[in-house]
């Protein structure tokens, strides 16, 4: 790999666990992306997945929740299973292809305990050290109706088995013999799964351990002593030379009377002299608590684990693999400082595998950006296989993404991020790009969203930068027509004008103090509108103005923090539609001090956002005293009131100062209609064709690019 680039030298430099080198300190982290065929084999889907990440250049790839007693124990559908010798050719095929990608390959060890839901829908019971305590599942009612039929089944309750000892003794043996497969079929290292809230976690964890046998007890060390045993199981199964290691949880978030620190730091040292070469550090939370579920393994705050992956690093000789939302330019100082040994990544290389090979190649602008949206995680708990909004080939990696074909003349319609998605994809494929947007610069609501959620703004970041460095001839302030677009000669034409946004059929609507969508973003950006004109005052139009012509609105980090003292909103709102545009909205509003009320027809709100993001979405809008009332009728809005019957039939009247219909986006293919009327080869895609917001735009572009 080239190395042209100094600027993460840290994350560029070998590394050891065991007698395994690896060439950087990156490591894809173990993930349940439900990649492999419905009988537990590994097939294409999978090895093409992985072999994309080798290639990229990570220094190692761990498979995520590969179970050793499958189909006991799985947690998700098309799940990788290690159990018998008839899944070692495929397992086999998988490290060949990984190796000649340039990465070293270990298996993650995993039987699923408590938490294997999964298994529990065929009839498996959930194997368990002691009859758990009851728990809240509270987190499902942020689900959509069909979200909660894919998580649940039919409702069925599953059954416990508490182990026995010759249970326990076989789950020891399932672990080492599992070792002794990936060995067999290649791979270079074992990662045992010793947290999550899967068995061996559920052994440790003092909430769901209540055994006063040998196998539990009240310190940490006793608890963990099934942990041990198979640490100890899987060293003497496969050799004293074959690279292992042990996912532990550093603590249990939320969860009353769970593992600690002191817990984890009492343990790691067992675990190291029970012979593995590593610990990785993650955490694991109250399931109950819906916020919690990006709090812990897959956290929302960056950097969550680092101070844990410290205090147990304190207690080691062997590395330490730390995890948890790490930017490279922290991940890189926290190395340098001794923090950790490795890092490992999820979220950042499903956005780009390739990011490892950029970091050395000094093209760090090029690198593709995670947004934080919960799209890759939500898809465990609606069982099926991951998918990434800002890579659609994230999992579809077998598929011709860019088909050869004559150099063509296309026109790209709308500088949204479907727009410029497509037509970086056609610049990349050789063809002439022309890409029409009627607006002053590039970005379309993604400038908006950006505003209203920071991480959103790195993909617009990146987008423009992609077609900054490209081929594609851009041109602003240009409305397309039927005769502009035929006087350019296309060989084809790409629509992406995205959605159109009506004011619904609300009784007091067309009041001054009602602001559409469109009205906010424009007001936002310092753009003119008739709508405007009769709604603002002359002030807030000059201040908006001057805003627009010094640059300033184009800043979005710069908007975000002047309308924290500044807009020309009052203080009570009330938001109508409780979709993802409604709910980020709502919490940009909160954050600058507004007191927000959100009505919605819908049953539950939050539709448009991944599951795991709408858990923590809306329930920080309930700490931050956001009034919600989904399953609202008979809206209407008065001068200083909003009236309405919430789901429950009682009347409401909520006081406004301004009101903000958010609802009403549809799709609009008149123009695309019209192109192909007109004799033109034509595709619409995106929020032009039905809303899907950043994810629908993003692959609606890949797909129609790939449709040759």
């Amino acid at each position: 790999m080239a190395r042209g680039s100094n600027s993460h030298p840290a994350l560029l430099s070998e590394g050891r666990i065991g007698s395994m080198v690896l060439k950087n300190r990156m490591i894809v982290t173990a993930m349940g992306v439900s990649l492999s065929e419905p009988d537990g084999t590994v097939g294409d889907r999978l090895i093409d997945y992985h072999v994309a990440q080798a290639e990229g250049g990570v220094g190692m790839i761990i498979t995520g929740v590969t179970g050793v007693a499958w189909p006991v124990g799985a947690v998700s559908p098309n799940q990788t299973a290690i159990s018998d010798d008839r899944f070692l050719p495929g397992l086999t095929r998988l490290a060949d292809a990984v190796h000649a990608g340039g990465a070293k390959i270990a298996a993650q060890l995993h039987h699923g305990g408590l938490v294997a839901a999964y298994s529990a829908l065929d009839g498996h019971p959930l194997w368990a050290p002691a009859i758990p305590p009851g728990f809240s599942a509270d987190f499902i009612q942020y689900f959509l109706p069909e979200e909660i039929v894919a998580f649940i089944g039919d409702g069925t309750m599953p059954s416990i088995k508490v182990l026995e000892e010759e249970d326990i003794a076989l789950a020891i043996r399932q672990f080492a013999d599992a070792a002794v497969r990936a060995k067999a079929a290649g791979f270079d290292g074992v990662e045992v799964h010793g947290g999550h809230g899967y068995l061996l976690s559920s052994f440790v964890s003092p909430v769901t351990n209540s055994r006063t046998d040998g196998w539990g007890g009240g310190t940490a060390p006793e608890r963990a002593r099934l942990l041990i045993e198979v640490v100890r199981a899987v060293r003497a199964a496969v050799g004293p030379d074959f690279p292992m290691w042990v996912k532990i949880d550093s603590r249990e978030i939320g969860k009353e009377g769970g593992i600690t620190i002191d817990d984890a730091r009492a343990i790691a040292p067992l675990i190291e002299a029970a012979g593995a070469d590593a610990i990785t550090v993650s955490a694991y939370h109250d399931i109950g608590q819906a916020k919690l579920h990006s709090a812990s393994n897959i956290p929302h705050q960056p950097g969550a684990h680092l101070e844990s992956a410290k205090a147990i690093k304190d207690t080691l000789r062997i590395p330490v693999i730390a995890s948890g939302r790490l930017e490279v330019d922290v991940a890189d100082k926290v190395l340098a400082r001794g923090g950790c040994d490795f890092v490992a990544m999820g979220r950042k290389l499903l956005a780009d595998p390739e990011l490892p090979n950029k970091l050395a190649e000094g093209r760090i602008g090029d690198i593709r950006p995670c947004i934080y949206c919960y799209t890759c995680v939500s898809n465990i708990y609606i069982r099926v296989p991951v998918r990434c909004a800002v890579r659609p080939e994230t999992a579809f990696e077998g598929r011709n993404w860019l088909p050869e074909h004559a150099k063509r003349r296309v026109v790209v319609i709308g500088g949204g991020p479907g727009g410029m998605e497509a037509a970086r994809r056609l610049d990349l494929g050789g063809d002439e790009v022309i890409l029409l947007e009627k607006a002053d610069r590039l970005g379309g609501t993604l400038r908006f969203a950006g505003l209203a959620y920071e991480p959103n703004e790195r993909l617009l970041d990146w987008l423009r930068g992609q077609i900054d460095a490209s081929s594609v001839d851009v041109r602003l302030g240009m409305e397309a027509t039927v005769d502009l677009v035929a006087s350019l000669r296309p060989d084809r034409v790409f629509v992406a004008t995205g959605a159109v946004r009506d004011m619904p059929p609300i009784p007091g609507a067309d009041h001054d103090h009602v602001f559409s969508g469109d009205d906010m973003r424009a007001m936002m950006f310092g753009e003119t509108t008739e709508a405007l004109k009769r709604k603002t005052s002359w002030t807030t139009r000059l201040a908006t103005k001057v805003g627009a012509a010094t640059g300033a609105t184009a800043n979005l980090d710069l908007v975000r923090k002047a309308t924290r003292s500044w807009m020309p909103l009052g203080q009570n709102i009330v938001i109508i539609g409780g979709e993802l545009v409604g709910c980020e909205l709502a919490e940009f509003l909160v954050e600058r001090g507004r007191t927000v009320t959100i009505i919605g027809d819908a049953a539950r709100f939050g539709g448009g956002l991944t599951a795991v993001r709408r858990m923590r979405l809306l329930v920080e809008l309930q700490e931050h005293g956001v009034a919600m009332f989904p399953g609202s009728q008979d809206i209407a809005i008065e001068k200083n009131v909003v009236r309405f019957v919430d789901g429950n039939g009682a009347a409401q009247a909520v006081p406004v100062d301004h009101v903000i219909v958010a609802t009403g986006a549809h799709g609009d293919t008149t123009l695309a209609d019209r192109l192909a009327a007109a004799g033109m080869d034509v595709r619409a895609y995106g929020d032009a064709t039905g809303i899907g917001y950043i994810e629908g735009a993003m692959r609606g572009a890949a797909e129609a690019v790939a449709s040759g």
